[in-house]
């Protein structure tokens, strides 16, 4: 067999580097990258000391091998379609994003079909903008809501993220209680700890359809009960949360009638030092504080305005906006400051 120089080798080793990285286009080299990391510094490493050690023979059989395997998991990963991979990108993602919590679970959709009976209709217990609610009982017993955002839903990989991120290290009595969540392919679910008494905008303003009777004393323990759980949220979480989006639908009763703050796929995190944070507008209809809405400039204020609103909710028992009533009537904050 004919002996090549180390100066020969390594110049051979380099070409084949190029060639490699030359040869698959970037999209479907990252997605093997995700799934091999033998295009890192340790595989080209080793095809250099195997050049010294064990001969360019055997280095060439194994550099053949590596880009053998290299090209046709990039084949079929352009088999299964754009869709896929980018599905495929987004769970790394979410995975990566939440890879630092230590107190939540990542859930496969397999799990959570069973949890639910195939998402039986039967065990929906709510449906809004962002997709279903669904009551569904976990492996190890545990009794859980499970929330699937729909394919139309306005929270999208970010505001998924957020919610994740932001509930997943903070407990108090007042917050929702965040188990985990789900990312494969598509798939967009969230799974909190089960709450017999749905939400405020179901049981109180939903017109008549639910038995609870609310007493004073129990109007007034929810509304202490959130003034908690915002209090939490503004001062003792660092950094300070502020939750964007507090509205009866998102305040869940459990077995006592506690009130429980949910869905934090818009919040925002709050570093003590700053004033304000200049950002987009979000939030709901009716709840949002003029001076945020008008100049976009973020505090821990819209949270009381908002808060404000579902006070005169909870007092009236009458949603913030009826279109069914008269035109004079329809606004709740009108009747109220302005009888």
């Amino acid at each position: 067999m004919v002996q090549f120089n180390s100066g020969f080798n390594a110049i051979i080793v380099a070409i084949i580097i190029r060639l490699t990285k030359a040869f698959i286009p970037f999209p479907f080299r990252s997605v093997w990258l995700s799934k091999n990391r033998l295009m890192g510094k340790e595989f080209y490493n080793d095809m250099i000391y195997g050049l010294f050690l064990q001969g360019w023979d055997s280095i060439l059989v194994e550099a053949f091998i590596r880009l053998n395997n290299l090209v046709m998991t990039c084949f079929f990963s352009f088999c299964k379609g754009k869709g896929v991979s980018r599905a495929t990108r987004q769970t790394l993602e979410a995975d990566d994003e939440v890879s630092g919590s230590q107190n939540i679970c990542c859930y496969t959709h397999r799990e959570l079909q069973m949890a639910t009976e195939n998402f039986n209709s039967a065990n929906k217990v709510g449906e809004g903008g962002f997709g279903s609610v669904y009551k569904g009982i976990l492996k190890d017993g545990t009794v859980a809501a499970i929330k699937v955002l729909s394919a139309e839903s306005r929270q999208g990989l970010r505001e998924f993220l957020t919610e994740i991120k932001v509930i997943a290290d903070i407990e108090h009595n007042n917050l929702v209680k965040l188990y985990g969540y789900c990312a494969d392919g598509n798939h967009r679910i969230l799974v909190y700890g089960y709450l017999e008494n749905n939400s405020l905008a179901q049981t109180l303003l939903g017109g008549g359809h639910s038995s609870i009777k609310f007493s004073w004393s129990t109007r007034r323990k929810i509304c202490v009960g959130v003034a908690r759980g915002l209090a939490f949220l503004h001062e003792e979480v660092q950094p300070h949360i502020v939750h964007r989006d507090i509205k009866a639908s998102n305040i869940l009763l459990d077995s006592e009638l506690e009130p429980k703050i949910s869905d934090f796929g818009l919040a925002k995190l709050f570093p003590s030092h700053l004033t304000h944070i200049s950002t987009r507008v979000a939030g709901t209809t009716g709840y949002l504080a003029p001076e945020y809405a008008i100049r976009g400039q973020l505090t821990r204020k819209a949270d009381i305005y908002s808060f404000g609103v579902l006070l005169l909710e909870i007092v009236s028992g009458r949603s913030n906006t009826n279109r069914r009533l008269p035109t004079e009537e329809q606004c709740l904050l009108k009747r109220g400051f302005f009888p």
